[in-house]
């Protein structure tokens, strides 16, 4: 059975919008992870001074809205001279934003950790980096990773906010197919499907890696 030409339209557009907006996802998550990691064990075994750098990272990220965010780095930076593509600032943005919540998840995961551990780290001749990296962040990073796993899931939905600096992604491609035919609901329920089913994919694979992860026994007293 053939399409009509505006599903036609429709599809080709929203699948080149997928494409964008998994271009756009995936180096914001690995980055917002990695710098969540960074950020969380400075805001936890850091010096004051850097301590108080991180937690003031996390506070304006986690309390402005991404949109505020994001207008900044996009139209605000020109004014300084500093001029990002769309595509650099809603990275930049959602990498940032999504950094300052993670950091929080691992924040709460490495202070969970007894520590009675760091202290045998230490009486076993291990300095306080090595301490963290290889005793404690890997215990944190399994019990983080539930509340780390749910900010990627945010993360693809608020990546259709993309659109406001002009990166066209999913929900831009569909929002202009939905102007030009005036027809929005069917055109905003195929792309929720769209959401739908990226962010089952996300679950499938962070369940895998759950299981990955998972020691028999760890967590539990």
């Amino acid at each position: 059975m053939e399409l009509s030409p505006f599903y036609q339209e429709l599809l080709t557009s929203l699948n080149r919008g997928l494409i964008m907006s998994i271009a756009l996802i995936i180096p914001s998550a690995v980055g917002g992870v990695l710098i969540g990691i960074v950020a969380g064990s400075i805001r936890t075994f850091g010096g004051s001074f850097v301590r108080t750098l991180a937690d003031a990272y996390a506070a304006v990220f986690r309390g402005t809205p991404l949109v505020v965010q994001l207008f900044i780095l996009y139209f605000g930076l020109p004014n300084i001279g500093i001029y990002l593509s769309p595509y650099l600032a809603a990275v930049i943005g959602f990498t940032l934003c999504s950094g300052a919540y993670q950091s929080e998840y691992v924040r709460g995961a490495l202070l969970s950790i007894k520590s009675g551990q760091y202290l045998g780290a230490q009486a076993l001749g291990f300095t306080t980096f090595q301490a963290i990296c290889w005793i404690i962040v890997p215990q944190a990073v399994r019990r983080a990773i539930h509340g780390c796993g749910n900010e990627i899931i945010y993360l693809i939905k608020y990546s259709s906010l993309a659109f406001i600096v002009t990166c066209i992604e999913l929900t831009g491609e569909g929002k202009t197919i939905a102007t030009e035919y005036f027809r929005f609901t069917e055109v905003f329920t195929i792309i929720g499907l769209y959401y739908l089913g990226l962010v089952t994919l996300a679950m499938l694979i962070l369940k895998n890696i759950e299981q990955r992860l998972y020691v028999p026994g760890f967590g539990h007293n």
